[in-house]
């Protein structure tokens, strides 16, 4: 696998949990909510100065682990979207309209706020049309951006200063979402004009998260979801290499994390990755096995057999990419900056068990239509290729 697939693939399936939700925003009444497990809150500590943040795209995946985290901790909130859900939140959110594509953030002109967090953003011209209405008017401002920002991932232990990838089109600020669609491999580049942009509009005073996969309850894309649902089906599991790692992060600790971090007004750039110990993926699917349960037989191959089968990573097994070659860094990049800025992790058993009843709570058409990971009958397809192989 090259990095441009890898881009492509990354790209597809975040763009994938975007675009068609903000169509039909436009064109149907507010979605029915989708079920996402809830953590008991009553224990969170209120922060010790109660802040105004502004949450741009507060709807999505991670958005929601926002918002419940920050009410908990004693925020104020205004979400910014293209249409309302009033049943969704209660009645202490604020919610505002607008349209980013179309530069209509006219909701947002002559308010001020603490904080403000854009986390749908990759096309830069998202981040200028706020910039021009919001400069001056905030302390912080916070992108959530992607490891896939970084020029290269052929190197272990990449850290936030390392070079990122370079726009090199006609006119960044023209990209839009149906043009990132059309040309996936723009992916990586449009999201590190969005940093650099955003710090042009609020210097000195932006926060920008690289994420690595974001997983658990509430994911659309069924990436790392595939395992624990594969895995509690039982049987033999085709299964990549077992040393290879692997990089993931729980929604919900990157949501709370970035309240975190606006509270403590921490500036900078910042590898949202983890676990903190390095994690293999014989660990992960042994890991996931203990939480869910069933009677999963592990059948490890090699990284060539699979490139032969045509088995590709990231999408077929979803979470794993080789790791040599030019993905040899993608899951071993730092996240010592970020651990020592106040981010936690649940355990991998929390994130598999609340990601398995997250899925079975799903309606079942949608269980009946997997986004991610190998059908079972091409499953079953490959492993007698690899029982068949050649000795030696």
């Amino acid at each position: 696998m090259t990095r441009r697939d890898l881009l492509k693939l990354g790209a597809l399936a975040g763009a994938a949990t975007m675009i068609p939700r903000a169509l039909a925003q436009a064109s149907a009444p507010a979605p029915k909510p989708k079920p996402v497990h809830v953590d008991a809150l009553d224990g969170v500590a209120r922060a010790a100065q109660p802040l105004n943040i502004l949450i741009l795209g507060g709807t999505g995946f991670t958005g929601p682990h926002q918002v419940r985290y920050a009410l908990a901790r004693g925020h104020k909130l205004t979400l910014f979207n293209r249409g309302r859900r009033p049943k969704e939140w209660p009645a202490e959110v604020e919610e505002l309209t607008g349209d980013r594509e179309t530069s209509d953030v006219k909701s947002l002109a002559g308010r001020t706020w603490d904080v403000c967090i854009d986390n749908p953003t990759s096309v830069p011209h998202w981040v200028r049309d706020v910039g021009r209405v919001l400069q001056g008017r905030v302390k912080q401002y916070v992108f959530i951006s992607t490891l896939s920002a970084y020029a290269d991932t052929a190197t272990a232990g990449m850290t936030e200063d390392a070079p990122l990838a370079k726009y090199t089109g006609p006119d960044v600020m023209q990209e839009t979402r149906a043009t990132l669609l059309a040309n996936l491999a723009l992916y990586g580049p449009l999201k590190a004009a969005c940093e650099q942009e955003a710090e042009k509009w609020f210097p000195g005073l932006t926060t920008v998260i690289r994420p690595t996969l974001i997983v658990g309850p509430g994911d659309d894309t069924d990436r790392f979801t595939y395992w624990p649902v594969r895995i509690a089906r039982g049987g033999e599991v085709l299964a990549p290499p077992p040393e290879d790692p692997v990089q993931l992060i729980d929604a919900r600790d990157l949501a709370e994390w970035t309240i975190r971090l606006c509270e403590q007004r921490a500036f900078g750039a910042f590898n949202g990755v983890g676990p903190a110990a390095e994690l293999s993926t014989a660990a992960l699917l042994h890991g996931v096995r203990a939480a869910v349960g069933g009677d999963a037989r592990f059948t490890f191959t090699t990284a060539e057999f699979l490139a032969r089968q045509r088995v590709q990573a990231w999408s077929d097994l979803p979470v794993w990419v080789p790791g040599q070659g030019e993905t040899l860094g993608f899951h071993r990049v730092s996240g010592r900056k970020s651990v020592a800025s106040g981010l936690t992790y649940r355990p991998l058993a929390v994130t598999a068990a609340d990601t398995l009843a997250y899925w079975k709570a799903l309606p079942e058409d949608r269980r009946a239509q997997p986004k991610a990971g190998l059908r079972p009958e091409r499953e079953a397809e490959v492993l007698r290729a690899w029982h068949a192989r050649p000795a030696g």
